[in-house]
């Protein structure tokens, strides 16, 4: 898997891990290597049926969402519902990835129980969808890459608003946003890589300020869905500004 959210310590950290061969995080999400099942057999399970609902309302209503599609789309990576995401059983310890090598995004269906955990989900993993489809990104071999994503996905996702962060009995003054993505990014590329904290630490710190920085195609840190909705109206004027110049 090119990336995942980490929920809880990462299972790269467990005893033996550093023993084990690098297998990009597909430990964690054990359904990809298994013979897809058929609709009858899925619509049995409630956690599948739930998880494809709060999808649909996800891509049809959360502003976050919305933009992120159709700047994919603008970019020439129209995603589609039944092709580029799946919803499967996974590891405990991760909410959803983004898989390079299917342009796939997995949405952890034993993980994932409410609507606005699902929405923060589908938007951190379409900014990965999104850094794949603008640029040549080297998520299995270069550590720095992974970092800047996994950066610009807990800055813009809504995974650091302040509601969220109280939450999770978490508080901070100044700076504290800061911290919360940093936090977030090394987490994330923990739970994916079998790297040591400090080479995870060093990736993301190297390439911080830029990639924190970078705020497309948001144009702002969107702290909130009223942030969002705005972030995603500035984005559809875009071309019509241009068009009038």
């Amino acid at each position: 898997m090119g990336q995942g959210e980490a929920d809880s310590p990462p299972a790269a950290e467990k005893k033996g891990a550093e023993e084990e061969e690098e297998d990009f995080g597909y430990r964690l999400f054990p359904d990809r290597n298994k013979k897809p099942q058929s609709f009858l057999v899925r619509s049995l399970f409630t956690f599948h049926n739930k998880c494809q609902l709060m999808l649909r309302l996800t891509l049809e209503t959360n502003p976050y969402a919305r933009l992120l599609l159709e700047a994919l789309k603008q970019s020439g990576c129209t995603v589609f519902n039944d092709r580029h995401f799946s919803c499967e059983n996974c590891d405990g310890c991760v909410s959803g990835g983004f898989d390079a090598a299917t342009s796939q995004i997995v949405l952890c269906q034993n993980n994932i129980r409410q609507q606005s955990h699902m929405n923060r989900v589908v938007t951190h993993e379409l900014i990965h969808a999104f850094d794949h489809c603008r640029a040549h990104v080297d998520w299995f071999k270069n550590v720095k890459h992974l970092a800047c994503s996994e950066i610009r996905a807990a800055n813009l996702s809504g995974d650091c608003t302040l509601m969220n962060e109280i939450a999770r009995f978490k508080f901070g003054l100044k700076g504290h946003h800061q911290t919360c993505v940093r936090d977030r990014a090394i987490r994330s590329i923990l739970a994916v890589r079998k790297v040591s904290k400090e080479t995870a630490e060093k990736a993301v710190d190297e390439v911080f300020d830029a990639c924190f920085n970078d705020l497309e195609p948001f144009g702002r840190i969107p702290h909130s869905k009223a942030d969002a909705k705005r972030a995603y109206r500035d984005f559809q004027n875009r071309d019509r500004y241009t068009a009038n110049l």
